[in-house]
């Protein structure tokens, strides 16, 4: 495949770049500390196996699905080059 000005590898590079941005977005959104006993949304109580399994739970289940889908990034790939986007 030609690729212009951009160097061997550099597709490769920028589906590498983007996966390493996700995942430390993704970390740095994981709670940390102690978790709460009960949700902070909703008040309902927190299970013992979500808070053995997720050190520092502050939601129930449900109220961070809603979290979630609402943090939900778009699939766009931003640190593409100019020269990409202009093809």
């Amino acid at each position: 495949m030609a690729s212009g000005w951009a160097p061997d590898g550099a597709v490769q590079d920028q589906i590498d770049g983007s996966i390493s941005d996700a995942v430390r977005l993704a970390r740095s959104r994981l709670p940390s500390g102690p978790g709460e006993i009960h949700c902070r949304e909703c008040g309902d109580e927190i299970p013992e196996a979500r808070r053995l399994a997720m050190p520092g739970a502050r939601l129930c289940v449900a109220c961070q699905s809603g979290h979630d889908r609402s943090a939900a990034q778009s699939g766009y790939n931003r640190r593409g080059s100019k020269d990409s986007q202009l093809k």
